[in-house]
């Protein structure tokens, strides 16, 4: 018997070893086959879920999404899909379960329409569309009642004339193109130009028959400015919702107010009606997000960032409020609103980032109350990861219902609060659904596996967590370390030398985490040794540690970085001689600031970047540069505009460097960062060249054209291995391989 044991583990151990054996490095084109889920909604009673499932399409262009149905009850049992896409989403359940509304896209001459808000019976038979509007709709949420759909439309500030027209009019010959601009934002980026002809309103449709046609919206809001969040009154007597009613609100600190609006009583039908009265009830001094409004009635919770007014941070920390209501009361001229979270010092409502959180159909889900109304479900951002927490409504006391070392990056409560997903990311899965204990004892049971056929292939390896010591101006962020994630490569042998990868994450207020990233497990499997920090001004770590750089950025951040890459050399794999340093958008301004402040980098590639603050201030699409990032315009603060630009230190570049951009940026765009540096460095004879994706904004990395996400880890990537490893990369000489002089005769 023990001999057979021993033949039978031993055979076990080879098939182990064969399996892994079979397993092979992620490569840049796996992107075509990941699978992404996003916007998950739990039916009422808690037995099935409907999320989007979004996928690359054919052509490799652009994504696909539809709708599949997961019972919440079986553990690994795949979805069933719902829907045929191309382009559903925003999937809500009907209070009865008996219905889900969402919205579908359809394709004409091969391009996505408005989408249109579609009802599809549980019971079976095809979706019914229930609207037809020019603009489309979005964000349908139920009436608690099952009477009311409510969505938002992009919607004319001045009325069309109906049925009229002026005498003597005659046929417009020529449409024109030409844009009159009359506001400082004028562009939003991933969005284009901006119609300031249209703001966005809320409209009702009552629910329509099964098979019947599009039925007319009953519009409640109107006016010159636009309905950003709503929610509805538990009886559906009142819709609250948020809205901004200033004209040109660019250079002051964020700020909106509450509204409430009637709808009318279910029995009223629709048709084109004035439409009715909102009344206000809060004017508040910082910004309100993801309205939810307590089970009982009394109290309306939101996301807000309330700064000081006196002296505004360069970043304010998320937190709770909750206000108290009562349609029935007059309203107050000073509402009490709570920040529950006050001395919480953590990212509420935040979480860190990735590259691949779902591309299309992504909806994270709002804060829920639980049904006693005593606490609210969210997600915060700690230490690197984001978890999904319980917070007491009245104490604002905070119990922890995941994991650390992970991502919540979605989730979704059943009415009543006693059940709970997840969508959880880690940095070896994009994101998978579990459902979650509420007791806070962290168990979490995995109910999907939508990436087994590839994942199961790959050869993923978490990484190391490394806690470094900084050494400049420590005494600003008191008993910190800086955390900085290093991703070895496949089967790493520490007696070996490897290349470097320094990668610096934007905004400068964001983090890296643990969360899946395509791009730092690419550049492992290449062959590198990826570090990625969180120096100060990164948030998931207190308020202090991200508003420090408020008014020097770059600057100790820099230092926090060059810390990072040291204490890696230090454990001795890393081959000094052959280190690089990529980032983008904030991380490209800090490659750009870091090749003008060392040479220790013998390649450099800058993504989306800023080299230039004043130019930067004068073309991007938003504009709360002062006093939060600086303390007035580039012509009352020259010198501080010019002390921070990198293009100020160019002189000083030695670093190969290659520019990574998009020519629809509106964000970072190109004029105020890497064009600059290109020009700069080829009259100063440096090795540089721009890579320009035509049609692509500032989110290339998440959210682009597949081909081009492809593409561009590929030119990072060939860019490290011409000047780290000495391959050749004939696509960036000057000189084609092959070229011959012209023929001269010389007489």
């Amino acid at each position: 018997m023990r001999a057979k044991n021993v033949i039978a583990a031993v055979v076990c151990l080879l098939l182990t070893s064969a399996i892994f054996a079979q397993k092979r490095n992620i490569t840049e084109k796996d992107i075509f086959s990941f699978t992404w889920i996003g916007d998950t909604q739990l039916s009422p009673d808690g037995r099935r879920a409907v999320y989007v499932q979004t996928t690359v399409n054919a052509k490799r262009d652009g994504y696909d999404t539809a709708l599949y149905l997961l019972d919440t009850g079986q553990s690994m049992v795949p979805a069933r899909r719902l829907t045929n896409g191309p382009h559903d989403g925003q999937p809500r359940w009907s209070p009865d379960g008996m219905q889900i509304a969402f919205t579908r896209a359809l394709e004409k001459d091969g391009k996505p329409q408005p989408p249109q808000l579609y009802l599809l019976s549980l019971a079976g038979g095809e979706p019914v569309q229930v609207s037809a509007m020019e603009k489309g709709v979005g964000s349908p949420r139920w009436s608690p009642s099952g009477s009311y759909l409510a969505v938002v439309s992009d919607t004319p500030i001045v009325p069309e004339p109906k049925g009229e027209k002026k005498e003597g009019a005659k046929l417009e010959e020529h449409k024109s193109d030409v844009r009159i601009i009359t506001k400082a934002v004028y562009r939003s980026n991933g969005n284009g130009y901006i119609d300031g002809k249209d703001e966005s309103q809320l409209y009702l449709f009552k629910v329509a028959e099964a098979g019947a046609k599009p039925v007319t919206a009953l519009q409640m809001t109107a006016g010159r400015f636009s309905v950003s969040d709503f929610a509805w009154y538990p009886s559906s007597s009142h819709i609250y919702y948020t809205s901004e009613h200033v004209d040109e609100p660019y250079f002051d600190l964020p700020h909106n107010e509450i509204y409430v609006v009637d709808p009318p009583s279910d029995g009223q039908a629709n048709g084109e009606k004035a439409p009715p009265s909102s009344a206000l009830v809060a004017k508040l001094t910082f910004e309100a997000s993801g309205l939810a409004i307590s089970p009982d009635g009394k109290h309306v919770a939101f996301h807000g960032e309330d700064q000081p007014l006196a002296k505004p941070r360069s970043h304010q920390q998320g937190d709770m409020f909750v206000m108290d209501i009562d349609p029935s009361q007059p309203v107050s001229a000073t509402p009490q609103v709570h920040n529950l979270t006050l001395n919480y010092d953590y990212e509420v409502g935040g979480g860190v980032g990735g590259d691949n959180t779902a591309p299309r159909g992504g909806g994270r889900g709002g804060l829920t109350w639980t049904s006693d109304s005593k606490s609210l479900i969210d997600v915060v951002g700690k230490q690197g990861s984001a978890l999904l927490v319980s917070i007491d409504a009245t104490t604002g006391s905070v119990k922890e219902l995941t994991a650390e070392k992970q991502a919540v990056v979605g989730f979704a409560v059943k009415p009543d609060a006693k059940k709970m997903l997840a969508l959880i990311s880690t940095p070896v899965n994009i994101g998978d659904l579990f459902s979650v204990a509420m007791d806070g004892s962290k168990q979490q049971t995995q109910l999907t596996d939508v990436n087994k056929a590839l994942f199961s292939q790959l050869n993923l390896t978490m990484p190391e967590d490394m806690q470094v010591t900084p050494t400049a101006n420590a005494k600003d962020i008191p008993g910190s370390k800086i955390e900085s994630f290093v991703q070895l490569p496949p089967e790493f042998d520490k007696t070996k030398k490897y290349p470097l990868i320094l990668n610096i994450h934007g905004g400068p207020h964001s983090a890296y985490g643990w969360v899946f990233d395509h791009e730092v497990q690419w550049m492992a499997a290449k062959g590198y040794v990826v570090v990625y920090p969180n120096p100060r001004g990164s948030t998931t770590y207190g308020q202090q540690f991200a508003n420090v750089i408020q008014h020097n950025y770059p600057g100790d951040d820099y230092h926090d970085l060059m810390d990072c890459v040291d204490a890696v050399l230090k454990v001795g794999y890393v081959d000094p001689a052959k280190t690089g340093v990529t980032g983008g958008s904030g991380g490209g301004l800090l490659t750009d600031w870091t090749v003008t402040q060392t040479t220790r980098f013998k390649a450099a590639v800058s993504q989306r970047d800023i080299a230039d603050w004043s130019n930067w201030w004068y073309t991007a699409d938003f504009t709360l540069f002062q006093t939060t990032w600086f303390e007035g315009a580039p012509f009352d603060k020259v010198e501080e505009f010019r002390k921070y630009s990198p293009i100020t230190y160019i002189t000083k570049v030695e670093t190969p460097m290659l520019f990574i951009l998009g020519e629809a940026d509106y964000r970072t765009p190109p004029t105020a960062g890497g064009e600059d540096f290109f020009r700069a460095l080829k009259y100063r004879h440096i090795d540089t060249v721009m890579v320009r994706f035509p049609g692509e904004s500032h989110e290339l990395s998440r959210s682009g054209q597949p081909w081009h996400r492809v593409e561009r880890l590929e030119n990072i990537v060939n860019w490290f291995d011409k000047y780290l490893m000495g391959m050749p990369e004939p696509q960036y000489d000057i000189v084609p391989p092959g070229a011959t002089p012209a023929s001269v005769k010389v007489n």
